[in-house]
């Protein structure tokens, strides 16, 4: 048994907010109440923390199979449960692509092996990705796929993204989308405007996302399935999300920590500022946050994208795009949005609980602290001073903007199935 002295509990499925300890026994959560004693417990004082449902992140890279240089099921859930998520998606962009049930279940085999956290794959919505034909989505999810996606590019055509909705809607599969127009996006490495014409770096306008944004809620309009918009980052998609939500479809969008903190005017020559969607303009920036404060953005998710240090360590055109996120996303959160009231500390947990459940459509008790709920947990502080350093990081890269940056809260415990799998 696991006692949880002194803490404070949020939890947005049931809007508690109060000082209550929990009790947890055979990896669930058997008591919660104001003071509870249980001397055969080992006790955990939270005195100063958050306790909070266990976080989930909806979008990372674990780069295995494939791409273990940068980067393996093992060493990316070890930086997850050390940034504080209980649970992972991890995308199917791996060598081979995740499009077979048999991918799929290496990877959920692999990761019952050697994981601290869950590990939830999402599946590609086509053959190798390429665009041209379905996966295998009904025996992907069979296996273990919680959603299909062809992240690191967008879903090829109107065409194939109904084909891929009509057949994902009776299965209650999210569709979720990179959205890019590629013909306008094409040798972009950075977003097109006045800082790209300084640094003399090709630009991606911002209208590549969000015009692929609202082919995709036209989309979802015929079809009625379930869209997710990943990594979004313009006023223009957000807009398009919007309008979705006031007509009832069944649309939802995520924000990464690095879009509603950097703005394309941090862009230098190096290439962990290099991201796919770019960093975008202040007003973009700006317009995320509304969207995160006024609940038309459901989630917080990392876009963790590891990519061995010698890739990274070339010209800014050359350099693969993406950087790592599971260590930083708690602290950002709390920097950019709580504690600077942009949004409340209550609201910042839904995004990275209930709200991408809600996505994944795991709802209800399963993620709620509660008795007789699944003990997975995640506990940080608002206060505590301390400094992000990648050099210590399980991670195998080192692709962070963020190295060296200072931060006042952040994890302090995670919690998965009753099992403490990280504490500071």
């Amino acid at each position: 048994m696991l006692l949880i002295k002194n803490g404070r509990v949020i939890d947005p499925s049931s809007k508690t907010d109060a000082r209550l300890d929990l009790l947890i026994d055979k990896g669930k959560i058997a008591k919660l109440a104001p003071s509870i004693s249980a001397a055969d417990a080992l006790s955990l004082d939270a005195v100063g923390c958050i306790v909070a449902p266990g976080f989930i992140d909806l979008h990372c890279h674990l780069r295995e199979p494939g791409g273990e240089i940068s980067e393996t099921i093992e060493s990316g859930t070890q930086a997850a449960a050390r940034g504080g998520f209980t649970a992972v998606c991890c995308m199917p962009n791996t060598q081979p692509v995740n499009d077979n049930a048999s991918v799929t279940r290496s990877i959920m085999e692999r990761a019952a092996s050697v994981s601290p956290v869950h590990v939830w794959p999402i599946g590609a919505a086509s053959k190798e990705s390429k665009g041209e034909q379905l996966a295998e989505i009904a025996a992907m999810q069979q296996a273990g796929a919680v959603a299909v996606s062809d992240d690191g590019k967008p879903i090829a055509s109107a065409r194939l993204l109904r084909q891929v909705m009509d057949y994902c809607g009776p299965l209650g599969l999210p569709v979720i989308d990179h959205c890019e127009d590629s013909s306008l996006a094409a040798g972009g490495v950075m977003r097109e405007g006045p800082r790209s014409v300084r640094l003399g770096l090709k630009g991606m306008p911002a209208a590549a996302e969000s015009i692929c944004t609202g082919r995709d809620v036209e989309v979802a309009l015929l079809s009625g399935a379930r869209l997710h918009i990943a990594h979004m980052s313009t006023r223009g998609s957000l807009e398009h999300v919007r309008s979705a939500k006031r007509r009832g479809l069944a649309v939802t969008c995520e924000v990464t920590p690095h879009h509603f903190t950097l703005i394309d005017e941090d862009v230098q020559y190096d290439s962990h500022f290099k991201m796919n969607p770019p960093l975008a303009s202040r007003e973009d920036r700006d317009a995320l946050i509304e969207g995160l404060a006024d609940g038309t953005v459901n989630a917080i998710a990392t876009d963790h994208a590891p990519h061995h240090p010698a890739s990274k360590d070339v010209e800014f055109d050359r350099a693969p795009f993406g950087i790592l996120g599971f260590e930083t996303a708690i602290a950002l959160a709390l920097g950019e949005l709580v504690h600077t009231k942009r949004i409340s500390l209550m609201r910042m947990v839904e995004l990275f609980t209930t709200g991408p459940a809600h996505v994944l459509g795991k709802n209800g008790n399963s993620r709620a602290l509660a008795e007789g709920s699944p003990a997975d947990i995640t506990l940080f502080s608002l206060d505590r001073e301390w400094t992000y350093r990648a050099a210590d990081s399980p991670s195998r890269s080192r692709n962070t903007p963020f190295d060296g940056r200072k931060f006042r809260g952040g994890p302090e415990a995670t919690i998965v199935a009753g099992k403490v799998v990280y504490r500071v």
